[in-house]
This record gives structure tokens, sequence and C-alpha cells, in this order.
């Protein structure tokens, strides 16, 4: 069997093509499926199964797409209660492709309806959310199920079945670095069971009640559209091929659209963000996750006018979106910022700040730090209100407007999007801070290192 994986940095999401002797299956497909349409063809093989390991939350899949331009039957855990034709599949239930086999293991903990995928030829399982390189699936997913009933099933799922099989079995997990659906996966995108009962804390040997008390523990706060993802999967998502090319608006229907409440993503660069943007817009950038962020920031139900750099990254803005299930894109700003300019509207602009400048001014801003948990527990700069990003949206009160808002990152991406967010919401004077925590950590171990030699 030939295993095929796909790699989307722009989620942590990884996909696979399995084929054998004419046929294949495709396991957690992206929402564009072109590329294994595209593959199968080359390999001369027949999609026959579109599997899912469990009701994503993190994207929006493209498996009903793929099953009715292939014929292929989609796969799923009988507990996955979806709304479209499928195979509801139990422990123990065998797939086949040709010859071969594909065992279907319950391995719920992560989503109660998740399962695991074992091969023989390779030794392989494609574990979904359940397992993955150093981590395991988050186990807060679930309405009908707290936290600790979810790690219980998610212990016996691991310990009991998946670290049960042989040491050289590869592992295929659905997420790397990066992804919210776990809080310390590796960048390793495979494994195997001999190395994850090693290396990752959840597969050591331990009590259920250790077990429990270690996955629960500090879970980052879900991202508001992980419900609306699960949901629209369980539905199924409407056909990409459907969609109609964005349209290009001038700078006057743009700004009518604004005004009746379409929101403006800028997919710039923080920097040239920063230089001049639209009034009220927000910054993701495409050199980033911005199909995670986008899904964490955007209200779902606003239309959606894009700006872009350049005309070829429009329709992949427009892609990563719908990836994570916005698709009320409505266009994009013709000849972006330039355009709009030369329409004489008006443009905004975000200072920035050195960290040499920041010590110079220490005490004129309150200091916002939008980094991870994980991140602030190795430093911060001192005085600093912590609110990650993913949470901001529902906590703009708890930020003081006494006083200029500094906003920082590790290295400014993310602190870009918090600083267009705080000033799309009414702070008037917000300043970002560049280079981020990382320019302020190398700039006082700079200072300390002078201070020590010449002492």
């Amino acid at each position: 069997m030939q295993v095929q994986q796909y790699y989307l940095a722009c989620l942590a999401h990884a996909s696979y093509l399995l084929s054998y002797t004419g046929e294949a299956a495709v396991i957690d497909p992206r929402r564009d499926v072109d590329i294994y349409i595209d593959d199968a063809a080359k390999l001369g093989v027949r999609i026959k199964y579109v599997i899912e390991t469990h009701l994503h939350a993190d994207f929006v899949s493209g498996h009903l797409e793929l099953a009715a331009r292939t014929g292929a039957q989609i796969v799923l855990g009988h507990r996955a209660g979806a709304k479209f034709p499928h195979k509801a599949v139990r422990d123990n239930d065998v797939l086949k492709l040709g010859s071969a086999s594909i065992l279907v293991l319950e391995t719920p903990g992560h989503t109660v309806e998740s399962i695991s995928l074992v091969t023989v030829d390779p030794p392989a399982v494609f574990t979904g959310d359940t397992l993955f390189i150093g981590d395991v699936g988050r186990p807060d997913l679930d309405a009908k199920h707290t936290p600790k009933e979810l790690a219980a099933m998610l212990y016996n799922s691991l310990h009991n079945k998946l670290l049960l099989l042989r040491d050289d079995v590869s592992v295929y997990p659905a997420h790397g670095a990066g992804s919210l659906c776990g809080r310390a996966i590796s960048n390793e995108r495979s494994s195997t069971i001999g190395d994850q009962k090693r290396t990752n804390y959840a597969c050591r040997p331990m009590t259920e009640d250790e077990f429990i008390a270690v996955v629960t523990a500090d879970l980052p706060e879900r991202p508001a559209y992980f419900a609306r993802d699960v949901e629209i999967n369980r539905a199924g998502a409407p056909a990409l091929s459907d969609m109609k090319p964005l349209p290009a608006l001038s700078p006057i229907l743009a700004a009518s659209r604004i005004r009746n409440g379409a929101i403006v993503i800028d997919t710039r660069p923080g920097h040239q963000f920063a230089s001049g943007h639209i009034p009220g817009s927000l910054n993701i950038g495409l050199n980033g996750q911005f199909a995670a962020w986008a899904g964490s920031l955007l209200p779902a139900e606003r239309e959606v006018i894009l700006v872009c750099e350049e005309i070829g990254k429009v329709e992949e803005s427009r892609m990563r979106l719908s990836r994570v299930g916005i698709d009320k894109v409505v266009g994009y700003v013709a000849q972006g910022i330039l355009g709009w300019q030369g329409e004489d509207q008006p443009v905004a602009s975000l200072p920035q700040i050195t960290a040499g400048g920041l010590v110079e001014r220490f005490g004129d801003y309150t200091m916002l730090d939008v980094r991870n948990d994980s991140e602030v527990a190795q430093g911060a700069i001192p005085g600093s209100l912590h609110i990650p990003l993913g949470t901001i949206n529902h906590r703009l009160d708890r930020i003081p407007k006494s006083k200029p808002v500094l906003v920082y990152c590790k290295s400014g991406y993310r602190a870009a999007a918090a600083a267009s967010l705080l000033s799309a919401n009414g702070f008037a004077d917000v300043v970002n801070l560049i280079g981020g925590y990382d320019a302020w950590a190398a700039m006082t171990s700079s200072q300390n290192t002078k201070a020590s030699s010449a002492s």
C-alpha cells in the first residue's frame, strides 16, 4: 500500500491518500479536494473511500464534494451523527482496498466518534486527533461530556488500544505543531508507536487518574469557530467548485459595503499594513497561520472584503478562508491599498516602536501580551496584561484606555492582528512593538551582558 501525506502549514493539517491495486482511500481531506483527485488519476487508482477520523473542529472538510465527484463512500465513526449518506463504522470493522485491509479502531476522547485506522503493509496507524506526535487531542470539544469524561475515554483509547500496537508501527496524525487541537505537538509529521511511548508525556505509564489530571490541566480556551465548523462538517460543506470568481470592487463600492457592515481583511505583512490601511480593517497576514486566526477572530455572519498586495493573493486568501468555513467573501478592493488611496479614500496607520524606544517610554503604555500561556511562562515584559489573541474579542473590556496600548507577541505577526482589532473596536491609541518579545528579550539580554562585563 502506498501512503501519500499532504500537509497544510496554514492549519497544521495532515491528510492522506492510501492506494493499493487500483483503489484508494483519502483520510481527513482538506476542503479543496482537487489535489486528491489529480493524484489519484496520476496513480491510476479509483478513490473508493473518503474516511473522516472524526468531525473536525478546526477546519472544514471536503468529504462531501470529494465523494460526489468520485463516487467514493464516506466513512465515519458510528457516533458522529452525520447528516449525509455514509458508512458508519465500529470497532474492528474492516475496509478493503483491493486485497489490502484497513482495520478500524474506535478511539474516542478528543471526540466521542473518533476512530483510528490500522494498516499492515506498511505497518501504520492513522490516528486523527487522538494521538499526535508528542501530544494528544484536547478533551474538551463535546458539549455533552466533561473534559474529565473525555479524558477517561482518551486514556482507554491510548493505553488499551493504540499503545498495544507493535513499536515499529508508524503513527500518522491529522495535525502537526501549531494546531489548536493540541498544546505541545511536535514539528515531526510522523513517528512510531515505540517513539511515542518513549517521548510523548501522555503515552508514558500512568494511572487513569494521573492521565486525566495531566491532559485536563490548563486547557486553552476553545476558539469560537470550532463549534461552527463541527456542524458544517456534520452536515457537509458546499462544494468549492460551485463558487463564482470574486469580483474586484471599486473603492467607492467597497466603502459602501463597509458602511453596511462588511469587514475588511488586509492580508499584507504587518509592516505594510502599519504604513497605511483602510480604517477599521483587520490585519491577518497570509505569511502566517492565516486561516486559523481568521477563524478565531472573524464573526461568521459578516461579509468579508479582501485587501491583497497582489492579485495572485486574492484567490489564495479566499481559499484559505473557505478552509475554516468563512464563505461570505464578497470581493476584493481593486488594486489594493494603492487603488483605495488613488480614489482619495481615508487611510489609517498603525504606530510602531522598537524595543529600545520602549525602554525610553516604558511608563507611557499599557502593555498587552497576546501570546499563549506557555510562551508567557518563559518570560514577559514586566507589568504586561496577558490576553491570548484567540480570546481577545470577548475580553476587550479588560484593556484599560487610560494609556496608549502597546501590543506584542513573539515576533510581531499576532500583535499586528491584535492591534488592528483594537483599533477597529475604538481604541484610539494603539502601538505595535517591532520584533515583539524576541526583540525585547534580545535587547535586555545584551544590556545585562554589557553590565556584567563592565562590573
